[in-house]
């Protein structure tokens, strides 16, 4: 091992060569951090395994973990003052930036006049941040619930559904995650988030139009800078691999679920299955199918939402769909904990038929810090940052695609991105999860942070704080590129 002083990177040696010292250099940053003088990291670790349930040490990341003590921005520090470049930001949740200034300047304002109340009570902060949040959106979706977390949507959006619906069916992609309580589970399409217990009846999963991995897919299949390897025969405006996967849709109609259904979920990328994109004008035709057996439209915009595909606000408007109903939350609060339904006045009144509580949903602390994420977002000029850097950032992955061959495909709009590792590009199987560690650890000990995720976790997820640069991007590439060609090597 050897260590670079300027970066703190721990690198390990190949088995085949010496170290090079060309550790990539981090591009600098002015905020320093506080010392950190608490806890001892054995300590922390010993209390994970003692006192935090199993599952707190089962989604640890890292053979080595990261200890974070702080944040600023898109960096983090750990508890030895060694920095990070984060490009997976919480899980793609830290929106404008880690403790952003003005973020935190209104959260401290808000502390010091009122933490809670309920909607009990009519106070300020919450017609304030839902009067902001509907102008985000094109009529008729002007409701706004507030909740805690994109579970807590997801499960109230069920509910809403089959209310107004009179009818119980939910249909959802192969692939997608839509949360992990008993109710969401159902909607969640990947073996590794069920349990062996009775949890969200009458959900059904249709095949995913995935245009690289799937069995149709072509050159022009998506809206992305970067398209698959796979060639493509089709006329211009037309695209057979759409209506392959709108024929799978229509069989799991005749085959699955009542003439009538409650809803169809589906995430406008998919984000734990690992930024997967649909044909141009799935959604828009899937939307026609579902509303035909009486069915409303449901986008999941937790990972997708406030601007992160760079060129729309919302990711639905990208598939050029207005949908009945839309979820939210992660970058809603850029870390502060809500989440959100927004949907149209019929379907919301259908609600009111019973009685609905949420204690801490649309707090004033939230309220506040979530109207100021909205702020920060226009004042920052968040997603058109989104759309630059991230575009820069997938043509050049599409280079290092082009370069290796366990490489199979780079793809996303805006801070969206999913690199899907493969043994080959001929086969596209997937890269096995030792290899995928191993490429992992070595991008985390070279000072950046990223994500995982897919059905056989194999690719690569890339959702920063919407404020990176593109001097950011020079530094991961190096780094993303110096870690596969170790792999490589030691393969």
């Amino acid at each position: 091992r050897f260590h670079n002083k300027q970066t703190g990177a721990l690198c390990q040696k190949s088995a085949f060569k010496p170290p090079s010292t060309d550790v990539p250099e981090m591009p600098p940053c002015n905020f320093s951090p506080e010392k950190y003088t608490g806890m001892s990291k054995d300590r922390m670790i010993e209390i994970r395994r003692q006192n935090c349930n199993p599952m707190t040490m089962k989604v640890t990341y890292y053979k080595k973990p990261v200890f974070i003590h702080q944040g600023y921005m898109q960096w983090l520090w750990d508890v030895d003052g060694r920095r990070y470049l984060d490009l997976f930001a919480g899980v793609a949740t830290v929106s404008v930036g880690h403790c952003h200034p003005k973020v935190t300047a209104a959260a401290e304002q808000q502390l010091k006049k009122l933490w809670h109340t309920t909607s009990i009570y009519v106070y300020p902060t919450l017609h304030e941040y839902c009067e902001k949040l509907a102008s985000h959106f094109p009529d008729p979706l002007k409701v706004i619930y507030l909740t805690n977390s994109g579970s807590e949507s997801n499960d109230l959006a069920i509910l809403m559904a089959r209310l107004h619906t009179g009818n119980n069916d939910i249909i959802t992609l192969r692939g997608s995650y839509h949360g992990g309580s008993p109710q969401t589970i159902g909607l969640t399409s990947n073996a590794a988030y069920k349990y062996p217990v009775a949890s969200g009846f009458d959900s059904t999963n249709t095949m995913c139009p995935d245009v690289f991995r799937g069995p149709w897919g072509g050159s022009h299949c998506r809206d992305s800078p970067v398209q698959t390897i796979r060639e493509c025969t089709c006329a211009q405006g037309h695209c057979m691999a759409n209506e392959q996967y709108i024929a799978q849709l229509k069989e799991t109609f005749a085959t699955s679920v009542p003439n009538r259904i409650a809803a169809f979920f589906g995430e406008p990328i998919q984000g734990v299955g690992g930024a997967v994109q649909y044909p141009k004008n799935y959604l828009k035709d899937a939307y026609k199918l579902v509303r035909e057996r009486g069915g409303i439209c449901v986008a999941d915009e937790v990972q997708t939402g406030f601007g992160r595909t760079g060129s729309h606000f919302w990711g639905f408007q990208g598939h050029d769909v207005i949908p009945d109903m839309v979820t939210m939350a992660k970058g809603i609060g850029n870390g502060f904990p809500m989440g959100a339904v927004v949907t149209t006045p019929e379907i919301a009144a259908s609600f009111a038929k019973g009685l609905h509580f949420n204690t801490f949903g649309g707090n004033p602390l939230a309220c506040a810090v979530a109207s100021s994420v909205l702020d920060t977002i226009r004042e920052d000029d968040t997603q058109q940052n989104s759309l630059r850097v991230g575009t820069y950032l997938m043509t050049e992955l599409a280079k290092l695609r082009d370069k290796y061959e366990i490489i199979g495909d780079v793809r996303g709009k805006g801070l969206q991105i999913g690199v899907e590792m493969v043994r080959d590009k001929a086969s596209r199987d997937p890269l096995p999860p030792e290899a995928m560690a191993e490429i992992f650890e070595d991008v985390k000990d070279m000072g950046v942070l990223i994500g995982k995720g897919a059905i056989y976790g194999q690719t690569f997820r890339i959702k920063p704080p919407m404020c990176i640069t593109k001097e950011d991007v020079d530094f991961f590439m190096a780094v993303f590129d110096k870690s596969v060609r170790n792999y490589m090597e030691r393969r």
